[in-house]
């Protein structure tokens, strides 16, 4: 029954997800018609000037508040489905990838609160962690129960938690700097004119990663002793690990690029938005068709 109510649950936070993302349109909609109007007439009323404004800031907090009660929905669904296996839920694939989404949001409603000035951001961050949660019950999906022999183990808390937390937040910085490449290159206006300034969300792709990257570096050395105590070895250049490495090598080098003149803004993107695509290649490509020792997430 538990097992049941995850799933409802997982399903309901994707449909209310979807409602964010569209109330975010409205927002950015409304934001535009605010501004379409303060450019035609300025004998016109102040209150009729001032309504699409207020309009859009409406949406816009309602969008926040529905993120946030998607996010409550997709934590408990992790939860209840960790109650009905009676485990640690991130034992196979469509765990690991629900976490990852749930890592997403969760890091997105805590930067809301600090910056709620980049919340027009919103719907690029949500669009990914729709879709990643389709792919997730529509390819990745598992039944919930005893995990292989392999992952019975405390590293599995330690080292999946932490990777699947700084996944999250490399996704959202992944996210923030694509639409800052979008932002700074004028593609899209009707969208993008109405997004923060490029800075601002080249700043909040910096240090989304400054504090994802400990955490990423923390997560590639326990695997390094989880495999040690598994399999005799602390690197085997397994793929998994492999394109792990390589994740953070292109991590580290967006970090130095930040901080190296002529490569802080556009180029350092592109690295960031690279990143991103190795975490995803891992996730997915890795897991699902390169045979490895890391082949048993889940999907037979």
């Amino acid at each position: 029954m538990l097992a049941v109510w995850s799933d409802r649950l997982f399903m309901g936070a994707i449909v209310v997800y979807v409602l964010a993302i569209v109330l975010h349109a409205m927002e950015i909609a409304a934001v535009r018609t605010a501004a379409r109007s303060a450019l035609v007439g300025a004998g016109a009323p102040a209150a009729t000037d001032a309504a699409p404004a207020a309009r859009g800031e409406r949406f816009g907090r309602m969008a926040v508040s529905v993120t946030a009660l998607g996010a409550l929905l997709h934590v408990v669904s992790l939860v209840t489905r960790g109650l009905a296996a009676e485990r640690w839920p991130l034992g196979n694939m469509y765990e690991f990838s629900s976490a990852i989404c749930a890592a997403a949001v969760v890091t997105w409603l805590v930067v809301l609160r600090r910056h709620a000035g980049v919340r027009t951001v919103g719907p690029f961050v949500l669009l990914p962690v729709v879709a990643l949660m389709f792919i997730g019950l529509r390819v990745l999906y598992a039944e919930a129960a005893p995990v292989q022999p392999a992952l019975q183990s405390y590293w599995l808390v330690v080292h999946v938690t932490t990777i699947s937390i700084s996944s999250g937040l490399l996704l959202v910085a992944g996210v923030a700097s694509v639409v800052f490449l979008l932002r700074r290159s004028g593609a899209l206006p009707a969208v993008t004119d109405r997004l923060p300034s490029a800075d601002a969300i080249d700043r909040l792709a910096y240090r989304i990663t400054i504090v994802a990257f400990p955490l990423f570096t923390f997560a590639v050395i326990t695997g390094a002793v989880w495999a040690e105590a598994a399999w005799g070895r602390f690197w085997g250049w397994d793929p998994k690990e492999t394109v792990a490495f390589v994740s953070w090598v292109v991590y580290a080098a967006y970090l130095h690029a930040r901080a190296t003149a002529g490569w802080r803004t556009g180029r350092a993107a592109w690295i960031n938005v690279l990143g991103l695509a190795t975490v995803l290649f891992n996730l997915f490509f890795i897991n699902m068709v390169v045979a490895g020792l890391h082949s048993y997430a889940g999907l037979q």
